[in-house]
């Protein structure tokens, strides 16, 4: 599960998965006394439980972390402290896409922002089917499913509430762009197709859960899986 909150991700793995310690510059257990100044760099955190989950959302919604990377919490039950987590938020899901043409990437900026195109699911609507009408609609082009990428979790809040949008990511093909331009009423500044090396260059400006899916592509390019 990719959970990202204040554009940190937040990672949590099961006991039994690999984790090598070398990829951290922390490595802490659930019962260590910890501040969110000790927070620097790629953080581990094991034996973590339902209420270590609260103290570090609680830290990552309220202080800004800014020396943090990551943060991966290893759990004996994934599965129970997943659902702990979302049971503190309301889940909006959503789709987009990564869309190719000519071995390019279309990327969209928005709000002083590199993004990928994607928006909020119609009530009823399938899945793919969002993602498809709101890469679209935001490009104004036409597209056809190739794959599915990963889905990624990010947190905000909105009037209030806390909310945890589940976005479900698909790797994309344009069929036509021969109209394309940027969707204004989503505040979308420009759409442009990049090279990988173009697209790779822009990640710092771009969301984490952004430059998550794209690496996710660009590192299945060099692995010869795409």
């Amino acid at each position: 599960m990719n959970v990202f909150i204040n554009d940190i991700p937040l990672i949590i793995k099961k006991s039994n998965e690999k984790v090598y310690r070398h990829h951290y510059d922390l490595v802490l257990d659930a019962e260590n006394h910890f501040t969110s100044k000790s927070l620097v760099g790629d953080v581990l955190i094991k034996r973590a439980d339902p209420l270590l989950i609260d103290r570090i959302v609680r830290l990552m919604e309220v202080k800004k972390l800014k020396k943090l990377n990551s943060l991966t919490l290893v759990a004996n039950k994934k599965k129970q402290l997943i659902e702990h987590l979302k049971d503190q938020f309301k889940i909006v899901k959503a789709g987009g896409g990564l869309v190719l043409k000519d071995d390019k990437i279309l990327m969209i900026y928005r709000l002083g922002v590199w993004d990928l195109p994607k928006g909020k699911l119609n009530k009823g609507e399938k899945v793919q089917d969002g993602a498809v009408r709101e890469v679209e609609e935001e490009c104004n082009i036409k597209v056809e499913v190739l794959s599915k990428l990963p889905k990624t979790w990010h947190s905000y809040a909105f009037k209030g509430k806390k909310i945890l949008k589940k976005t479900s990511w698909y790797l994309m093909a344009c069929t036509d762009d021969s109209l394309m331009k940027p969707q204004a009423e989503e505040f979308i500044e420009e759409v442009r197709w990049m090279t990988p090396e173009e697209a790779f260059e822009v990640l710092p400006k771009a969301y984490t859960s952004i430059a998550f899916i794209v690496r996710e592509y660009l590192q299945s390019l060099k692995s010869g899986k795409v």
